[in-house]
């Protein structure tokens, strides 16, 4: 098994499934959008306003893990979104692969706040900014952790991303062939 996993977090709005779709394109890699991956209840939940706890997030990161041994299996390269905000998350994500990077879009809480405000058709509620943060482990320490600062421009924020990927060594080969094409 051979395939790689890049998984990019961090809290609501901070730019995942931008950043996601993005990277994925520029590499060549399949997109899966965390969201998609949430229990019924878990979102009509977040609907509400509610924020979740660990009891609701356990089958969400499950199934998360289970699409990046999945893309291991099958020796494909995929970009996931989830928030994994603690580490315990990371980790659980981590149990029975061998291939996963995580990519921590990083910014403070009043960009984040400016950013959720602007947003429209998401379940995720402006109060729920601050829930994020309170759970948030900033990942320190931790290997294959990548931080890259959110505020920049979204071509800036995805070049570092990359540049930050090729020099971790992440599937070198095919993110040097993809985005080359796409610099050029």
């Amino acid at each position: 098994m051979a395939g790689k996993s890049i998984i990019v977090m961090g809290v609501s709005a901070c730019g995942k499934s931008t950043v996601g779709q993005l990277l994925a394109n520029r590499i060549g890699a399949k997109f899966i959008d965390g969201d998609d991956l949430h229990p019924k209840a878990n979102i009509l939940k977040m609907s509400r306003g509610e924020p979740l706890d660990d009891k609701d997030r356990e089958p969400w990161l499950e199934r998360i893990r289970d699409a990046a041994f999945s893309l291991e299996s099958k020796n494909e390269t995929g970009v996931l979104v989830c928030s994994a905000l603690k580490k315990s998350y990371r980790d659980q994500i981590r149990e029975g692969n061998s291939n996963v990077t995580f990519l921590f879009l990083d910014g403070d809480f009043e960009l984040i706040l400016e950013r959720m405000r602007s947003r429209t058709g998401h379940f995720m509620k402006e109060n729920m900014v601050r829930s994020q943060f309170d759970v948030l482990e900033r990942p320190t320490n931790e290997h294959q952790v990548i931080t890259v600062d959110i505020n920049n421009s979204m071509d800036g924020v995805l070049n570092n991303a990359i540049s930050a990927l090729e020099a971790l060594d992440i599937s070198r080969k095919a993110i040097f062939d993809h985005s080359k094409e796409a610099l050029v």
